[in-house]
């Protein structure tokens, strides 16, 4: 699907190509709604069990505002307030958290938990499941806690061949989230052709927000020299942004911020092209285009692939309390 032109503005030969949809997705407004709601209504300390989300801009901001992170549950006060992230957590993590008897608020993208019930159920269905994903990413923890022992872990097509299953008539696949299509799809036709009874979810786990910012990178490939993803070095969906604009002919980085790109990257760049992972903030951006606009990309032209209109609403410990407080903007 092409890419329509939104605004333009400046007449210079140097471009900046800003790619639509980008940044926040649903699940991470949703996820920094709580926060801010929680420490607005019921006050500091609140504590979230890991990133909130996987971009350090906005942890750190929510940290300055009197959140509390910590890695592991035992590190919150019995009885204290707890805020589980966007990616999701395992049975053993609930229980934990029961046996302290803490006050849980659960951020858990409704996307992540959509996999987590697939997981459930195929595992009281007596299937084996595939995970496609990463290992060690905190979503793909979770979703491996809820049946450990049914669940094997693939993150490449070599990972299938090697794969040895009691049932090979009862197998079923579930993908994180936040991973590229087309190498999920390399490793979803690997797995039908060595068990061709494999079943799947209803509808594909890889999220909308990571579906739409991939396919508008590959929507401009062929006319750009550089593409700029802005995220955070653990975030899954900007590292595989950067990935799909490798894969699809342009020389593409990474970058936290403005700060971090390497003014040798521009040199003989006559088009850039400037998107941001699903946890990056608008702002970081805005940065980044007044820095490139600084070093002579004065035309300006925003390209909307889609438009996005998905919401979440809050997790229901914070309906009430939601009522009782002005509307958070998280831009």
């Amino acid at each position: 699907m092409p890419l329509k032109p939104v605004a333009a503005t400046g007449t210079s030969e140097k471009k900046i190509y800003l790619l639509k949809p980008r940044g926040f997705c649903a699940g991470v407004v949703r996820a920094i709604d709580v926060v801010k709601i929680a420490l607005d209504y019921y006050g500091p300390p609140v504590y979230v069990r890991k990133e909130i989300v996987h971009n350090k801009h906005v942890v750190d901001e929510l940290r300055q505002a009197g959140a509390i992170f910590v890695e592991e549950l035992e590190e919150v006060p019995p009885r204290g307030r707890a805020i589980f992230s966007a990616h999701g957590v395992s049975p053993e993590v609930r229980r934990q958290a029961r046996v302290r008897e803490l006050q849980v608020i659960d951020a858990t993208c409704p996307l992540v938990t959509k996999v987590h019930l697939e997981a459930m159920k195929f595992a009281r269905d007596g299937f084996t499941i595939i995970l496609i994903g990463h290992k060690d990413h905190d979503e793909v923890i979770g979703t491996l806690g809820e049946a450990p022992e049914r669940t094997f872990l693939v993150s490449t097509v070599e990972d299938v061949d090697r794969l040895v299953v009691s049932d090979p008539a009862r197998v079923a696949f579930l993908t994180q989230t936040t991973l590229s299509l087309d190498e999920t799809r390399d490793i979803v036709v690997r797995l039908k052709q060595r068990f061709p009874l494999i079943q799947g979810p209803p509808a594909q786990d890889i999220c909308y927000a990571t579906e739409n910012r991939q396919m508008a990178v590959k929507a401009v490939a062929t006319d750009c020299d550089l593409l700029l993803v802005v995220g955070s070095e653990n975030s899954s969906n900007s590292k595989r942004l950067v990935e799909v604009g490798g894969n699809s002919g342009i020389r593409s980085y990474l970058v936290n911020d403005w700060n971090e790109v390497d003014p040798a990257w521009l040199d003989g760049v006559t088009n850039v092209a400037v998107t941001a992972g699903a946890s990056a903030p608008e702002h970081l951006v805005e940065q980044l285009i007044a820095s490139l606009r600084e070093r002579g990309f004065h035309h300006l032209e925003e390209l909307e692939l889609v438009e996005e209109d998905v919401r979440f609403s809050l997790p229901s410990e914070l309906a009430g309390a939601a009522s009782h407080l002005t509307t958070i903007s998280t831009r």
